[in-house]
């Protein structure tokens, strides 16, 4: 039995009494509100527990350890009981109280506490701190969310004879953004393969020379993905210069800068400023190909002008202010037999829109024919109800005279619309990348909505038929062949943001013309490109009611049965570094509406998960047509969204960014606030990971791996690389060598990955970020080349750059 000579206790002593004694009474004040909202009784008694220990601190009685021993022991059961073995979940309801039990076990806390009856407790703090260190390492190599599997069949050809989209261009070309218009986004190379890829180094690196300015919005980003032609590789940036380099050495050979423009001689852009990548027409592909193909034999359209000579390959350029120019692609200039000198104003008056600074203007490639050049635009969301239509146009690739336009708002009347006339307001637009089926005469256009996105009381009959889903146009006319629509009266954002991608499948009852088409809300639908029906399963499924009055909300929703649909969130799946910033998390969860993936947003915090950045975004997946295999990169992040009625609006300063502040929607009820469901220190609320990489069997429709992606490298204080697996906005590239290419997770690296079996097999530290995709060609000196962009995601936060980044295998 050990005496105490003082019965003053020591400063130190009071001290830790002191800092127990606060955070005791934090967490009850925390796990009050909590209770008081139907959750955990946890943190309430924990922070009673520690106002016990608190006081037998003060009172220098060992039986204060003892009770704290208890409490982690407890804490622990509870935390396995909530979450499992799962080390990331584990951590922040155990990190402080484990460091407060490795304090309270100091020889000089211990020694001014007496007990007049036992010994010093040393085994139980030495349980109290053992079990959660044994958890822990237990639970350190453990997923959740992980599937390890292996392709059973292994890389053997399934259809060797697979359609890899139009005929003529050589293994080693890139020609459209996702290689060929099918969007396959696919390289038949196999020069680098699993067993060699770990030897890739960088082969040259180029910097465009554009860099964010202080005109430009938050969002300005670098998602271009290069073409390859000949052996040349053409970029543009976000300033909507196109550059070419050299394929083979990154050596600069011309450059167009546009020089972007409002009408006053400036220019600043209210919410994107984005260039994902240049078209290209090559009249030698066609006339190769015979004097007629599907798409104009069948046309109604005026006859196609002679073919002129002064740009017999040409470059389509979409720039930020809403012109389409093109450019000879051997040189540069402007081929002036184009529209007017080489130009197409696409801001005309018959869009009747009340548009700000960039509020409308194409940021994808336009869809290229064998006649046509076929493009639509990015519509400002959610800034008001008066904005530009989301028409279609297809222009004559030759002279750029109009040869019809699609309306979702008048989808019948496909003649060109004259002058004087207007197309519809606010009409559904298609703001990302379409594919072409020249075989079957169909373009395919990933549908966007009808803005405000959060509120559809006005809605009009075309934008509740067309919007978030794909539209099947006939090439020649533009009139409608099929549709199918994956979210019905969208609420929030899921606008179908992918290039489609077309592959021939091979199914139990025979090879399919497929399209696959990969949605924000995780379903991944799988329709025959011919006729639009499912190949893999919708099924209609019931979703939350309870819109907003003067709106209302679809009874049902589409599900494909091949889905990367997020689990339900619960209160046990809020996350952050310590408990107070978790239980701050749990507090807020339980204060918001949330009733699974489509609760209605209304006038309070409504979480949306998953969020308006989506599963899956512009980036769409890869697809190895011969191999049947499709490799994909989900993400799973939750926002929150709450509708401002807009008295209040009037008050307030319009947001120019997605993700964050209140958006006017000007002449609807209601402006949206939209955030990412963060902790009160800025780091998600929802638990990781965040962003995986996958890849599914096309021909079983199943998922044969999943891996988290990715660290916190470069967004977590200090550079601390936690294996979290962290989001990413930007495609993926697959190879016939059974490796696939992602580099856009939020972490600066190009991974290369095994499609067979999902194992790392390759990384390199980008400049930048790298929210693009990446593509793969052959160069001159025979070696397999693969490039992506690295210049950051301004939203994201991402670090900027201008690096356009080329490795190859190193040469013999």
């Amino acid at each position: 039995m050990r005496v105490q000579t003082s019965s003053r206790p020591p400063w130190f002593l009071l001290a830790t009494a002191a800092v127990v004694l606060i955070l005791g009474i934090v967490l009850i004040v925390f796990g009050v509100r909590l209770v008081a909202l139907g959750g955990s009784l946890h943190y309430l008694v924990f922070g009673l527990g520690l106002i016990a220990v608190a006081a037998l601190l003060c009172a220098q009685r060992l039986s204060a350890i003892s009770l704290y021993a208890a409490m982690l022991v407890l804490t622990t059961v509870w935390a396995l009981y909530e979450v499992g073995l799962d080390f990331w979940q584990l951590l922040p309801r155990l990190d402080v109280w484990f460091a407060i039990g490795i304090w309270l076990a100091l020889p000089f806390i211990r020694r001014p506490l007496r007990s007049t009856s036992v010994p010093y407790p040393a085994a139980s703090l030495a349980v109290g701190l053992v079990f959660p260190l044994v958890v822990a390492l237990v639970s350190l190599p453990r997923e959740s969310t992980t599937i390890e599997g292996h392709l059973a069949r292994g890389l053997d050809a399934v259809l060797p004879t697979a359609a890899l989209g139009p005929g003529g261009m050589p293994a080693g070309e890139w020609h459209s953004y996702g290689g060929t218009p099918f969007g396959q986004r696919y390289s038949p190379l196999d020069q680098i393969n699993a067993q060699n890829v770990g030897k890739l180094q960088k082969a040259w690196e180029f910097h465009t020379g554009d860099l964010p300015g202080p005109q430009d919005p938050v969002e300005i980003t670098n998602q271009v993905t290069p073409l390859k032609i000949g052996d040349t590789l053409y970029v543009c940036t976000p300033h909507s210069i196109v550059i070419a380099v050299d394929a083979t050495t990154g050596k600069e050979q011309w450059r167009f800068d546009p020089k972007i423009q409002s009408a006053n001689g400036t220019f600043k852009m209210w919410e994107h400023m984005t260039c994902r990548g240049v078209s290209y027409h090559n009249d030698a592909d066609y006339a190769a190909a015979g004097a007629a193909s599907p798409a104009t034999a069948t046309t109604t359209a005026a006859p196609t002008p002679a073919v002129t000579t002064d740009c017999p390959r040409r470059l389509f350029l979409p720039t930020a202010d809403a012109r389409l120019i093109a450019l000879n692609a051997d040189n540069g200039q402007i081929c002036t037999s184009f529209g007017d000198k080489g130009t197409i104003q696409l801001l005309t008056d018959n869009l009747d829109g009340r548009m700000l600074p960039g509020g409308y203007y194409s940021t994808s490639p336009p869809a290229i024919t064998r006649d046509l050049v076929i493009i639509g635009g990015h519509v400002s969301d959610n800034y008001s109800t008066h904005e530009a239509s989301g028409v279609i146009r297809a222009f004559d690739v030759h002279d750029g005279h109009l040869v019809w336009n699609w309306d979702a708002g008048n989808p019948e009347e496909t003649a060109p619309l004259p002058a004087g006339q207007h197309y519809t307001r606010n009409s559904p637009n298609v703001w990302s990348v379409m594919s072409v089926d020249e075989g079957l005469g169909l373009v395919y256009l990933p549908m966007g909505n009808q803005t405000p996105d959060t509120w559809g009381g006005n809605r009009t009959a075309g934008a509740e038929k067309y919007a978030a889903g794909v539209v099947a146009l006939d090439i020649a006319t533009g009139k409608v062949r099929w549709n199918y629509q994956f979210t019905h009266h969208d609420l929030w954002d899921k606008d179908t943001s992918a290039q489609p991608t077309l592959v021939d499948i091979k199914t139990p009852s025979g090879v399919q013309p497929a399209l696959i088409s990969t949605s924000k809300q995780g379903s991944i639908y799988v329709l025959n490109r011919l006729t639009g029906q499912p190949i893999i399963p919708i099924d209609e499924v019931p979703v939350a009611q309870g819109a907003v009055q003067g709106d209302h909300t679809s009874p049902t929703q589409a599900r494909s049965q091949l889905n990367y649909d997020p689990p339900r969130l619960t209160e046990a799946d809020m996350w952050g570094t310590t408990p107070f910033d978790q239980v701050m998390c749990r507090i807020r969860f339980k204060s918001m509406r949330y009733d699974g993936p489509y609760t209605p947003p209304g006038v309070t915090e409504t979480l949306i998960h998953p969020g308006n950045a989506g599963v899956f975004d512009w980036g769409g997946i890869s697809v190895d047509p011969v191999h049947q295999i499709a490799f994909t990169n989900p993400d799973s992040f939750a926002f929150v969204f709450r509708l401002v009625p807009a008295a209040e609006v009037a008050r307030r300063e319009a947001s120019t960014n997605e993700s964050s502040g209140v958006h006017p929607d000007t002449g609807a009820p209601y402006g949206v606030e939209i955030s990412p469901l963060l902790s009160a220190l800025g780091i998600p609320c929802q638990a990781p990971p965040w962003g995986w990489v996958s890849a599914v069997d096309l021909t079983t429709g199943k998922v044969i791996w999943k891996h988290k992606n990715g660290t916190t490298r470069d967004s977590a204080p200090f550079g601390i690389p936690l294996p979290l697996g962290v989001p990413g906005q930007g495609g993926t590239l697959i190879t016939a060598g059974g490796v696939a290419f992602f580099g856009a997770a939020i972490d600066y690296y190009l991974r290369a990955y095994d499609v067979t079996d999902g194992r790392q097999l390759w990384s390199s530290r980008l400049p930048a970020g790298g929210q693009a995709t990446p593509m793969s060609f052959k160069g001159k000196d025979g070696r397999q080349y693969i490039v992506i962009m690295a210049g950051g995601h301004g939203s994201l936060g991402t670090k900027m750059g201008d690096s356009v980044v080329a490795y190859a295998l190193p040469a013999p």
